[in-house]
């Protein structure tokens, strides 16, 4: 590399800080939607269907980035028509949180934002993707802390092929320590009096209420 070289190299560095290797991940955007119900916010929660991936699991509306999608935001918005039949123009977008890297080779893009409904009767749900949604006051995760769990993740790194042969995904002279392929890590769980409340909405909603008490 000459001096020329590292010139056009310098003037290719991000502007906004990003996650390298982001495009090989499985990334999804959610929305997470505040109702002011009863004189008070609440957060809004979906129960997803049982016939679907992860069904019966409580998470907030959202869904894959489509290549198309000029921002996470328009994920939000369309996800969120989709799965509650809330339009756009009844959610107001505050912010934006830092992007979650989960456990699974995805990342969660989030925003928070006010959904302009007195009640959820006023939502249509799509039955195919959402079994149900219900309301969480605010107040409820900022006077109860999260029960705190750690899991311990193992990488699989050979498999049986159509021959009952194994095969292994990776240079078998990297394979031999376990260390490199196991890893532990913290689960927040909300016990709630309608669902429990764990994994990456957990997460999601523990840094709300962190920021509301900062």
């Amino acid at each position: 590399m000459i001096k020329k070289d590292l010139q056009k190299f310098t003037r290719k560095f991000p502007v906004a800080q990003n996650i390298l290797g982001k495009e090989e991940f499985f990334n999804a955007a959610v929305l997470i939607p505040l109702v002011n119900a009863d004189g008070e916010y609440n957060f809004l929660f979906e129960k997803r269907a049982t016939n679907i991936r992860q069904g019966g699991e409580i998470c907030f509306p959202g869904g894959e980035i489509e290549e198309n999608d000029k921002s996470i935001e328009e994920t939000i918005l369309r996800e969120t028509f989709e799965e509650i039949g809330v339009n756009q123009e009844r959610i107001q977008i505050l912010g934006k949180l830092d992007t979650l890297i989960g456990p699974r080779g995805m990342t969660v893009d989030s925003c928070v934002g006010i959904v302009d409904i007195s009640s959820i009767g006023e939502c249509h749900i799509d039955k195919s993707e959402v079994e149900k949604i219900f309301l969480v006051p605010v107040s409820f995760f900022e006077n109860n802390e999260p029960e705190k769990f750690t899991v311990i993740t193992n990488s699989q790194f050979t498999f049986f092929n159509s021959k009952s042969k194994e095969e292994s995904l990776i240079p078998k002279n990297l394979s031999n320590n376990d260390s490199y392929f196991t890893s532990k890590r913290n689960v927040l769980v909300y016990k709630t009096d309608e669902e429990i409340i764990w994994g990456l909405t957990a997460r999601l909603v523990y840094q709300v209420i962190k920021m509301l008490k900062d």
